[in-house]
């Protein structure tokens, strides 16, 4: 029997009693790999250990602490079984995953102005080659240097396009204009940049869904879903592939428009701010062999 397309439906409403058995059967799937990156880049037990209790701490102190009292050493190790002597040199360390980049997001956020910003675009939705500055360019047409400057007062143009160069995201045209390699930020191969990536998107992924099952949560539901298929030959996985990143061409420059937009609405608003990222996957593995089981959306 071929199994027919799936979707995973979002993860259901996270209320009543913690169930510690079921979120140790998900752990551990999870954890599978994350095995695997550490055994590719030589992180070992020892060290994973001292950043999981340094992990479970913060989110402790942080994110469960009273109402208008700091959590004591004491709460902290009740609530994560880390010891008390660990937690109180470990509330004092330097976080583990403070951005080792600061420029990477403010590179990121002006592609995403300039791909998604009709002034930028050409008649095709392309990215247009912009003059470096206005006295490289026509009067009244838009500059690499005005770009800079609606995304960011604090980082000037010339720093936002040595990062571009270094990442190989831009060419610098012997016209002075500079020109998108590609129609989205896509890096060259870098570790650093990589490893930054890797970072945020699954860490914002699993929040998602960890979100979705907290206990007791009153908070709407957060947007944690898939779509799977099964029995399918190499060739067709790698359509699939195809296709996937041809949909989400498709739908960043529409996101990345509604995102400018939020941005522009929300400056007037004197209230808390929010972040957000709105991203997709593709996975391709060999399947497990077994019996076939019609999926259903869940």
């Amino acid at each position: 029997m071929t199994n027919k397309p799936a979707i995973d439906a979002q993860t259901a409403k996270g209320d009543g009693l913690p169930e510690p058995a079921l979120a140790a059967q998900a752990a551990a799937q999870v954890l599978r790999p994350l095995a695997r990156l550490m055994i590719d880049h030589g992180l070992q037990l020892p060290s994973m250990v001292e950043l999981l209790k340094q992990a479970l701490v913060s989110e402790a102190a942080g994110a469960y602490g009273l109402t208008d009292k700091a959590s004591s050493d004491t709460r902290i190790a009740l609530l994560t079984g880390v010891h008390r002597k660990d937690v109180k040199r470990l509330r004092n360390a330097t976080d583990a995953t403070e951005s080792k980049n600061p420029m990477l997001p403010v590179a990121s956020s002006v592609v995403a102005r300039w791909i998604s910003d009709s002034r930028y675009l050409n008649h095709d939705q392309t990215a247009r080659a912009l003059a470096r500055t206005p006295k490289r360019g026509l009067a009244g047409d838009v500059d690499f240097t005005s770009l800079v400057a609606e995304v960011t007062r604090d980082v000037g143009a010339r720093a936002v396009l040595d990062e571009l160069v270094r990442l190989g995201v831009v060419d610098v045209r012997d016209d002075g204009h500079v020109a998108l390699k590609s129609g989205a930020f896509v890096p060259k191969s870098g570790l650093r940049e990589s490893f930054h990536f890797l970072a945020d998107n699954v860490a914002d992924h699993l929040a998602s869904a960890v979100h979705n099952l907290a206990p007791g949560r009153t908070e709407p539901l957060l947007l944690e879903q898939s779509a799977f298929s099964l029995d399918l030959s190499a060739q067709q996985a790698k359509q699939l592939q195809e296709r996937a990143r041809q949909l989400w061409a498709t739908a960043l420059p529409q996101f990345l428009q509604s995102a400018t937009i939020a941005q522009q609405r929300s400056q007037a608003d004197n209230g808390p701010k929010h972040r957000v990222r709105f991203g997709v996957y593709f996975n391709d593995a060999l399947q497990m062999q077994g019996p076939s089981v019609r999926p259903k959306a869940r």
